[in-house]
């Protein structure tokens, strides 16, 4: 699904017209990457939680030539999916 038919999808359920379904969506991602940046949780009880994690510098090797490189540490975002979440994927 991409986000052309998420939008649909929430405008739909939500009974909302595409513009606001598109306003709403756009204003959550907005504000999970505001708070994720700053070093803030957004947790969604059921849902997931997004957060920055903090990764080591360590000792890589280019594939092409095989010689050893350095990958300086770096903070990135992530995502923990939440208990409900991980139940419903695994019933398929």
């Amino acid at each position: 699904m991409n986000k052309e038919e998420l939008v649909q999808e929430i405008a739909k359920k939500a009974k909302v017209t595409q513009k606001e379904a598109t306003e709403v969506l756009n204003s959550f991602v907005e504000t999970v990457q505001k708070s994720v940046s700053k070093g803030q949780k957004v947790t969604l009880v059921g849902f997931g939680t997004f957060e920055s994690r903090k990764r080591a510098a360590r000792t890589g090797r280019n594939p092409q030539t095989g010689k050893e490189i350095k990958i300086a540490a770096k903070t990135v975002p992530a995502f923990s999916a939440g208990k409900k979440f991980i139940e419903l994927v695994n019933k398929k």
